[in-house]
C-alpha cells in the first residue's frame, strides 16, 4: 500500500485474483476486499500484523517546565529497562532473531478458521530510523526496512513500496525490545488511569497523534480519522506490559460510498530477562481485529477479521559487527 501505517496495512484478497501490479495502492485492493460472509485471508491478516510501524516519529523531546505523572512513569522504566546502559553504547545496534506462530478467524465468535502457521523473523536495528525487518511464515516471505529518510515494505504478493507519513520506528520494536524507542515515543503521552495487565497494576499512557500528522498520512481517497496507542506500564518494575494501538480511516471508491476500516492490535510482553544490561521481553502474542462497515446500495454492512500471533525470541545482541548503514539502502524499486 502507499502508507506504512502501524494498521490497516495493504489487505488484498488472494480469492479474489487479484495480482498486485506494479503501481498499484492500497485503495485500489481495498475496493476489490471486502469481509462482509468471507472467510478469512491469512494474506490480509499477515499484511497487517508483519511489520507495522510507531504511529508517530520520534521528535527531540520538549521539557514542559512542570513534571507530569507521564513523564515520572517513562523516567521510571528507563531506571529499570536498561536506557543508559544503551546510551553508553557507540554503536547503538540491535539484533534480534525469533521465533512466530499465527491463526486467525473470521467474525469476532467464530471458531478458528486457520490453522496455526509457524515462521521466524529477524530484524536489525541502528537506531529507530534505521531497521529492517524479514518475517517468513507459511512459506511466505515479508520485508520492510528503513534507511533513516525513507521506510519500505515488499510482500510476496506486491513490489517494493514506499511509506507515506515519514520514517517511523518499527512497531514490533515497541514490544518490549527497545526500551530507548518505547520510551522516546511514549515521551509525548498522557496518564489517564490505572488498570491491572495479568494481575498486576499499571499505568496506563495515551498516546494521540494530532490532526495535522493525520493529514499527513492521508490522502484524497485514503482519509485517517483517528488513530492513537495506549502503553501499559507496571507499578513494580516499571516495564511496558502491554500495548495497544486503534486505528480508524475512511476509503472512498471512486463513483461509490465510502467504506470505513477500523484495526485494533493488542500485545501482551513477558518473561523480560536483562541481555548485556538492557531488559527484552523474551516472550509474547498479538491479537489483531481488522473491521469494514459502511453502506453498500441502502443496506449497512460490517465484517471482521481476527489474528493471533505468538512469538517467542531466541536471540538478541546489542553488539553487532559490521552493522553500517549500507545494510539498509533500500531496494532498487524505492530508490527509482
Amino acid at each position: 500500500m502507499g502508507t506504512l501505517s502501524p494498521l490497516a496495512e495493504e489487505p488484498i484478497s488472494e480469492e479474489e485474483g487479484i495480482s498486485a501490479e506494479k503501481g498499484s495502492t492500497f485503495r485500489s485492493w481495498l475496493k476489490n476486499l471486502q469481509l462482509f460472509h468471507r472467510k478469512p485471508n491469512f494474506k490480509v491478516l499477515l499484511s497487517v500484523m508483519a511489520c507495522p510501524l510507531s504511529p508517530v516519529s520520534i521528535l527531540p523531546k520538549q521539557s514542559l517546565g512542570v513534571a507530569s505523572s507521564a513523564e515520572y512513569i517513562i523516567r521510571q522504566f528507563r531506571a529499570t529497562s536498561g536506557c543508559s546502559k544503551m546510551e553508553t553504547n557507540p554503536t547503538k545496534s540491535m539484533y534480534v532473531a525469533g521465533r512466530v506462530a499465527v491463526a486467525g478467524k473470521h467474525g469476532a465468535t467464530s471458531a478458528t478458521s486457520f490453522s496455526s502457521q509457524q515462521g521466524s523473523f529477524v530484524m536489525w536495528q541502528m537506531s529507530p530510523t534505521k531497521w529492517l525487518l524479514n518475517l517468513r511464515v507459511a512459506g511466505l516471505h515479508v520485508s520492510a526496512g528503513s534507511d533513516g529518510h525513507v521506510a519500505w515494505r515488499r510482500t510476496p504478493w506486491l513490489t517494493a513500496h514506499a511509506a507515506k507519513g515519514g520514517v517511523r520506528p518499527l512497531r514490533r520494536a515497541l514490544q518490549g525490545l527497545d526500551p530507548m524507542t518505547i520510551a522516546a515515543v511514549f515521551s509525548a503521552a498522557h496518564h489517564i488511569t490505572d488498570k491491572q495487565i495479568d494481575a498486576e497494576e499499571c499505568f496506563v499512557l495515551r498516546l494521540d497523534v494530532d490532526a495535522s500528522k493525520l493529514s499527513y498520512q492521508s490522502d484524497n481517497t485514503v482519509e485517517i480519522i483517528e488513530h492513537m496507542m495506549f502503553g501499559s506500564f507496571s507499578e513494580r518494575s516499571g516495564l511496558l506490559l502491554h500495548l495497544e494501538d486503534s486505528q480508524l480511516m475512511r476509503i472512498q471508491y471512486c463513483g461509490g460510498q465510502g467504506m470505513y476500516w477500523k484495526t485494533t492490535m493488542s500485545s501482551w510482553m513477558k518473561d523480560y530477562e536483562a541481555i548485556d544490561g538492557v531488559m527484552v521481553a523474551r516472550s509474547g502474542r498479538s491479537v489483531v481485529k481488522l473491521e469494514q462497515f459502511g453502506v453498500e446500495g441502502e443496506k449497512m454492512m460490517a465484517g471482521s477479521m481476527i489474528m493471533e500471533e505468538k512469538w517467542i525470541i531466541d536471540d538478541v545482541d546489542f553488539k553487532v559487527s559490521g552493522l553500517s548503514a549500507d545494510f539498509f539502502i533500500p531496494p532498487e524499486e524505492i530508490k527509482t
